[in-house]
């Protein structure tokens, strides 16, 4: 991906943005042995090769950890066919940034979504065997009972096959509906939603307020923050021994 020449030598830890700029207009930068000495050139990293003082410029990828909370409306890909919003167009200051999304939101369910680069963690953080939690807020039509909570809590067959246990909490009775909090560690396509269809209850919205112990919190709707290590070792925190088969 091109990027300015100065932004590169400052990601690459050579100096701060305006010392590269400094540097670029002394000669001391070089793009496939020319030097440059104008601001505002575009290079890439990974195609061209930039030296500095006659030394190759080794160029680390940064990694990136977000946590947004996804309105409804947005798709959680990088591209949409039917020219629906994306979620990477809510991440002011970041819209040159090749994030992706870890997992997926529906449409209609909005909640906590992680986005990075980081490739190797968004693959622990789906795959089953790493059993990381994922809690949801569900607003259910009717008052499902005790039984058929415990259907889900035990695992319910759903598109033909069972899913893992899952816990469940009732916050809330109003009116015709109920507000339950139901953690899972697994991520098939509506899992949710098709798991309260299975007991005969629709769910009328679904949130998503946390991975593991990271929680969604007080973010508002739209917007992110960004993660550092300990974040990211509470997204692996607090392993359920309920998932043991």
């Amino acid at each position: 991906m091109n990027e300015r020449l100065q932004k590169i030598l400052a990601q690459a830890g050579i100096a701060s943005r305006r010392k590269a700029e400094e540097m670029i207009k002394q000669g001391r930068v070089a793009v496939d042995g020319k030097v440059v000495t104008e601001m505002g050139i575009k290079v890439d990293p990974e195609h061209h090769r930039i030296t500095c003082d006659s030394k190759p410029l080794t160029v680390k990828k940064a990694k990136i950890y977000i946590l947004l909370n996804k309105p409804k409306g947005y798709v959680s890909t990088l591209r949409d066919p039917q020219g629906r919003p994306i979620v990477t167009s809510l991440l002011e200051g970041f819209s040159g940034l090749r994030v992706f999304p870890v997992g997926r939101l529906d449409l209609d369910t909005e909640g906590a979504l992680l986005l990075t680069n980081d490739g190797a963690l968004a693959q622990k953080i789906q795959h089953p065997s790493f059993e990381v939690n994922k809690t949801y807020e569900a607003v259910v039509a009717g008052r499902p009972d005790r039984g058929q909570l415990a259907r889900l809590e035990k695992g319910i067959e759903i598109d033909g096959r069972k899913t893992w246990p899952a816990r469940l909490r009732v916050i809330s009775r109003h009116g015709g509906s109920m507000t339950i909090v139901i953690t899972i560690h697994e991520g098939r396509k509506r899992q949710v939603r098709k798991m309260f269809d299975a007991i005969g209850h629709q769910v009328l919205n679904l949130k998503r307020i946390a991975y593991g112990k990271l929680e969604l919190g007080d973010l508002s709707s739209g917007k992110y923050r960004l993660l550092d290590d300990a974040d990211l070792a509470l997204i692996f925190a607090g392993k359920n021994t309920l998932y043991k088969k």
